[in-house]
């Protein structure tokens, strides 16, 4: 194809907004599509072509696009809490479905998914890559989906031969988390001092200018129907919240609370969450994925796609700071 435009679907996100960013830096012609009602704050500085329009409207997803060599769907519901998780698949699988079939029909050279580490496999005896399946149940419905929609992906690639490619991107952290996330919101907290507690637990975590720079690649180098970790190292949740206490310059999290602990206030939240009929976001499956979540190899998106992060700790560092500059607003 001769086409050179870049379309980024979700740019209104944390991920989509630096997907943008990256794009935009790089002096590619970039187009986004939003919903009208998305705050724009991680991109209002850009100056790149907006269109509006839903995953579920066909036709403002054709036209979104038209003349577009590289698409980047950022969307994702992440609201693991949910009671009811019919919302997760609607987004996650049956929109993106209106998305994979827009994208056959427009041809692209490329078309880049955020997946998640969730979809990959543990393991007690080996770093994870991407050829060991999926081997675990526990996650909910919000994993249930997310394999759900990667399994879709792959199926458009293998029977109407979308040429795509998978991101499964572990925790993020950085700047311009405006939302925040979930876990940026506890970022933000430990930056102002006020939450003296760290998890007993380790995650695998990424710097998000980093996991947007692998999206990039991936739209040039990424092999049609692979996957690949995006991820840079497997930190303690104590080790993550010291390096932010210390980039804020307060006193780290000296208060652990063990899982055994956790796991009752999560429950205690459910409870509550089914008694006052609201969706609480501290659920017990949330808990139960960062109890299995296991190391990872991300050897293969240093190899075919020529990715290489810088320490995560520059990242969460760099989150710490933008939250504390915020302080008054959280």
């Amino acid at each position: 194809m001769t086409q050179s435009k870049k379309l980024v679907i979700g740019a209104s996100g944390f991920l989509g907004s630096h997907v943008t960013r990256r794009l935009a830096a790089e002096g590619a012609d970039v187009r986004v599509m939003l919903r009208s009602t998305s705050s724009t704050r991680g991109i209002d500085d850009l100056d790149v072509e907006r269109v509006y329009g839903d995953i579920f409207d066909d036709t403002a997803l054709r036209s979104a696009m038209n003349g577009c060599d590289v698409i980047y769907h950022c969307v994702v519901d992440a609201r693991m809490w949910l009671r009811d998780p019919k919302p997760l698949f609607r987004t996650n699988v049956e929109g993106l479905r209106h998305v994979l079939e827009a994208a056959v029909a427009a041809g692209p050279d490329r078309f880049v998914f955020t997946s998640t580490t969730g979809t990959l496999a543990i393991s007690d005896g080996h770093p994870v890559t991407e050829a060991d399946p999926h081997n675990w149940d526990g996650g909910g419905p919000y994993i249930a989906a997310r394999v759900a929609a990667e399994d879709l992906v792959m199926r458009y690639v293998r029977e109407k031969s979308l040429p795509a490619v998978a991101m499964c991107i572990s925790t993020t952290y950085g700047p311009g988390d405006w939302a925040p996330t979930p876990h940026g919101s506890v970022i933000a907290r430990v930056a102002a001092g006020r939450f003296p507690f760290y998890f007993d637990f380790s995650s695998e975590v990424v710097g998000i200018a980093d996991a947007a720079r692998a999206m990039v690649l991936a739209g040039t180098h990424g092999r049609v129907g692979e996957r690949y970790i995006v991820s840079d190292r497997y930190l303690s949740s104590r080790e993550v919240h010291e390096i932010a206490a210390d980039a804020a310059g307060v006193r780290a999290p000296r208060i652990r609370l063990p899982l055994r602990l956790l796991y009752s206030a999560a429950r205690g939240n459910d409870l509550a969450a089914r008694l006052v009929h609201r969706d609480l976001p501290f659920a017990a499956v949330g808990l139960r994925m960062a109890e299995l979540m296991s190391p990872l190899d991300h050897g293969k998106a240093e190899r075919e796609l020529g990715w290489q992060p810088e320490p995560v700790e520059n990242s969460i560092r760099r989150a710490a700071e933008f939250f504390k500059q915020r302080a008054g607003g959280w």
